[in-house]
Parts: C-alpha cells; sequence; structure tokens
C-alpha cells in the first residue's frame, strides 16, 4: 500500500447544466491547497486542511468525501474536486 499524499489541490465548481440538462461543473469559484492533518475524518478518510478548506479525501480515488469553507458547509449546488495534476 502506497503511503496517501501529503497534499491535493481542492478546487470549488458550481454544478450547473448544459442545454439538454448534463452536469457541468463550470469554472472554479475557488480553489485552495490542502495538507494532511495525520488524523481521520467523520467519514474515515483522510483529514487535510489550507486556505479555509478542510476536506476529508479518498486518496485512492482521489474523490473528495466531505468539505467545509471557512468553517461553514459547501454552498448549495456546489462541488468540490481534486485538481488534476500537472
Amino acid at each position: 500500500m502506497r503511503p496517501s499524499p501529503r497534499r491535493f489541490t481542492v478546487v470549488l465548481k458550481p454544478q450547473l447544466t448544459d442545454a439538454e440538462g448534463h452536469p457541468d461543473h463550470g469554472s472554479a469559484l475557488r480553489s485552495g491547497t490542502v495538507e494532511a492533518t495525520g488524523r481521520a475524518g467523520e467519514s474515515g478518510y483522510p483529514r487535510y486542511e489550507g486556505e479555509g478548506i478542510t476536506a476529508e479525501i479518498d486518496p485512492a480515488t482521489r474523490t473528495v468525501e466531505a468539505v467545509s469553507v471557512d468553517g461553514r458547509e459547501l454552498p448549495y449546488g456546489w462541488v468540490a474536486e481534486i485538481a488534476d495534476e500537472e
């Protein structure tokens, strides 16, 4: 088993739909680099924090399982994703 990454860039986007009703997450409204805290979150996945963002991330699938921004829940209709690696 390989170790979990120490940091990720989390991108926050509105969840929009295109003309046919398919999900289109649109442009990023905010992003931040989060670093591993060494603790697990309520979801059981590793907790990452930074730049006002707290996220629980499944490092195997690069899925954000839980997130808060500036201590508050993500606004309704927004999604959190991991930025593509460059």
